[in-house]
């Protein structure tokens, strides 16, 4: 296997000059962006300038080119905006500006370019590229350069990261940003749901998005607003009469609070614009009731990037210098993008086309079109949030006569409460009559069991923890129990979800189907839990919200240290033997070594990190960050490692240690988790409809599901989510460990230790190679 793999040592940055620049409106998690593409562009022998202020300093020159150094990118990681800074240029949008940007590169042997910005920038790059050996022409005509070096700088290659928080670019899931705006959103949105209970009030919220309505979409999404208004899908005529029934019938139900959100961008059906103000007036005119307006403008470009964000943004720049390294003269600019759970690259003027021709089709009026546009991402979100926000009445729903239950099996996990109020609501537009079972198997067998309605799950989506309750007992020794309750209340299909004991009871109500009749119906886990260790998902609800516990934490710690210099932390992180907190954590805050389970350690390990922290305090960057998993060693506890530090680092640094611990399971949801919770729940939901008039006996009038298929996991893996029999997971499993045997984030680490100034071996053979778009032309639309 060894000799098809793809390492990196093979590409070499010597003698090459790779610039960097960011551009057009800011966005968090550019900074990390950055300091990903200078320490890799360092790293592999490249000597990588910082261009301040955008295009204007490429065209300006001078001090705005700078050489960049390992150091100029500390404390970078956490910091919102654009440090190096970014600015609107009209000197590059003429010839002349981008003659004299030219000039600048070329006195300082830049060929490579890194632009970090939204679509405009980077058909501008786009447009650089194209005109280089004109321009370079010029140049040796007028004098200004030797015909040499137009000869050495001949090619000029470039690859863009797209910085948006509107994540309105096609061919990538997210934009860098997008992720830590929707964060503020969420914010200011909790935060006035608690003032409007006080008072039975609708809030009007504008978020941005003047040509896409990707944050308004997920934020209400999230927080589960009554109704949401969006430029790619104008709201039908008469909209007005059915927003206002929809108010009405809310407040009848006791909801004390409606929240309307409106994209900058949204529009009617015939591209009138729709204002919060418009809106407020007509919940006035027809309702009386209280209305206020909140208009988020900048808050949402502001604050700390997300661990998100952090990630994304580390990934893609590592990935856009290796793309520069492995460039030829002939390879097209091209864009690095994220799909599913995969860095890919694609051809940066597909992208621009296919985003233009959003715009082309929302000013025509094909709107439906302009949502397949943006793209598989965008078209689930809408769809799952058309699914939850109308309630049908009564009468016009179907009646299926089948029970469903829906459990929460584990240790309580950020989100959960947005996938049950999901997996409710989806199982009661689909005509089933759902039954909540309180406190995981251990309440199913004592029959605490209640049927749940539509407006029991109301104002979920923002709680942390599980309503429901949860436990780790499994299902084995009350199977008896559980079997009875089944048949008491007639249970059809059954939604778990949870972490490792919701997998492990699965397998055992599967493995008891054999004596139980009972448990012959379709089962389906979600996996949510913070330790991300569920086999069959790549990821799992709830570990986003404690990563962004770790990174918040982490933060502050070394903030903490900016005062006092020369100072390690070791930070133990949860994850029982999975070492994602840790490892991913690690990443996100700017780590310089996370010890796991899965790659072993020895004195040697610890012995060689403690002098790489020793060297690092000679430099101006005299703080350390050492996370560590729980279990990742018998022996080696934290306090050793404490201890060690301590010991070796006298009269160079000292050292602080911090146990985590629950805070990384508790907190609000992120914005991530609820997201993910509720679409992976509607999902699931779908699923058990499926098979329950699959496995539906009319002769004798029940379900029976005896088949390997009919007790499934759903989980996200690289590029889908995926269905899974459980027991084909069982080859999957280190049951003794409770981890999966094959693990994506171990992938990450070598990406950890580059960017802490280790040396390292990198696969870079599933790393993105050039893909295209998948173009939806009219005719194809019409069959999806």
């Amino acid at each position: 296997m060894q000799d098809t793999k793809k390492f990196f040592e093979n590409l070499s940055g010597a003698g090459k000059s790779i610039g960097v620049l960011t551009s057009g409106g800011d966005a968090q998690g550019m900074n990390a962006a950055v300091r990903a593409v200078v320490r890799m562009g360092i790293y592999v022998g490249a000597k990588v300038y910082f261009i301040h202020e955008g295009y204007q300093g490429m065209v300006d020159g001078g001090d705005n080119i700078k050489e960049a150094s390992w150091e100029s990118v500390s404390s970078m990681l956490q910091v919102g905006g654009t440090v190096i800074g970014s600015a609107r240029c009209k000197d590059f949008r003429t010839h002349e500006g981008r003659l004299r940007a030219a000039l600048n590169l070329v006195q300082r042997g830049i060929t490579n370019l890194c632009v970090i910005g939204g679509d405009g920038s980077l058909t501008g790059a786009n447009l650089f590229r194209e005109e280089w050996s004109g321009l370079l022409d010029e140049l040796v005509q007028s004098g200004q350069i030797s015909e040499e070096a137009a000869q050495t700088h001949s090619a000029l290659h470039i690859v863009g990261m797209v910085g948006s928080i509107d994540n309105d670019f096609c061919g990538t899931d997210m934009t860098i940003g997008t992720d830590s705006a929707l964060h503020r959103i969420i914010e200011v949105v909790d935060a006035i749901m608690t003032t409007a209970q006080s008072h039975q009030r609708t809030f009007v919220l504008e978020v941005m998005g003047r040509h896409c309505g990707y944050l308004a979409l997920v934020s209400a999404l999230a927080c589960g607003a009554d109704w949401v208004l969006i430029p790619e899908m104008p709201p039908k005529d008469g909209w007005e009469e059915q927003m206002c029934h929809k108010l009405s019938e809310n407040r009848a139900d006791k909801k004390r609070l409606n929240i309307i959100i409106v994209a900058e961008g949204a529009i009617d059906q015939n591209n009138k614009p729709i204002t919060t103000e418009l809106i407020k007036d007509l919940v006035v005119r027809c309702l009386g009731f209280d209305t206020r307006v909140t208009i988020l403008g900048h808050v949402q470009r502001g604050g700390t990037p997300s661990a998100f964000d952090r990630i994304l943004a580390s990934r893609m720049g590592v990935e856009a210098v290796l793309a520069l390294l492995e460039a030829s003269p002939g390879t097209p600019a091209c864009v690095v993008s994220l799909c599913g759970n995969q860095a890919v690259r694609l051809p940066l003027m597909e992208c621009v086309q296919m985003t233009q021709e959003v715009q082309k089709a929302m000013d025509e009026k094909r709107f439906e079109e302009a949502v397949k546009l943006r793209g598989r991402s965008f078209e689930n979100n809408l769809n799952t949030y058309k699914l939850l926000s109308h309630r049908k009445i009564d009468a016009e729903l179907p009646r299926s006569s089948f029970n469903v239950a829906v459990l929460n099996v584990g240790a309580p996990a950020a989100g959960m409460n947005a996938a049950v109020r999901s997996a409710v609501r989806v199982g009661i537009t689909e005509g089933h009559t759902l039954f909540a079972v309180n406190d995981g198997f251990e309440g199913f067998s004592k029959g605490q069991i209640k049927e749940i309605k539509w407006g029991d799950v109301g104002g979920w989506t923002g709680q942390g923890g599980s309503l429901l309750g949860t436990k780790r007992t499994l299902p084995a020794k009350h199977i008896d129990k559980i079997a009875e309750q089944m048949r008491i209340h007639n249970i059809n299909a059954l939604l778990v979800i949870g972490g490792f004991e919701a997998y492990l009871g699965l397998l055992e109500l599967q493995a008891a189907r054999s004596k139980h009749a009972e448990l012959c119906v379709p089962m389906v886990m979600v996996p949510a839990t913070v330790s991300n260790n569920i086999p069959g998902s790549d990821l799992s609800i709830g570990a986003d919200t404690a990563l962004n516990a770790i990174t918040d934490t982490c933060d502050r710690i070394k903030q903490s240290a900016s005062g006092t210099k020369r100072r390690v932390f070791i930070i133990e992180t949860m994850g029982g033997y999975c070492g994602y907190l840790a490892t991913v954590g690690g990443l996100a805050a700017g780590a310089d070594a996370a010890y796991i389970y899965e790659e072993p350690f020895d004195i040697r390990d610890l012995q060689s990190n403690v002098e790489h922290l020793t060297e690092k305090m000679k430099t101006s960057i005299q703080r350390g960050l050492v996370l560590r998993n729980e279990n990742c060693s018998e022996n080696y506890t934290t306090d050793f490692i404490y201890q060690l530090y301590s010991e070796e680092g006298k009269g160079v640094f000292d050292c602080r240690k911090n146990v985590l611990g629950h805070m990384q399971q508790g907190g609000a949801p992120s914005p991530f988790d609820r997201n993910f919770g509720t679409k992976i729940a509607a999902k699931a939901m779908q699923w058990i409809s499926k098979k329950l008039k699959e496995f539906y006996r009319t002769g004798e009038g029940r379900v029976f599901a005896n088949t390997e298929d009919s007790a499934c996991l759903l989980g996200m893996r690289r590029r889908a989510l995926v269905f899974q029999p459980v027991i084909q997971l069982k080859d999957e499993t280190d049951f003794v460990h409770r981890i999966p045997k094959e693990q994506w984030w171990l992938r990450l680490r070598p990406l950890m230790k580059i960017l802490a100034k280790y040396k390292t071996s990198y696969d870079v053979s599933d790393s993105g190679q050039l893909e295209h778009i998948v173009r939806l032309r009219a005719k194809d639309i019409s069959a999806i």
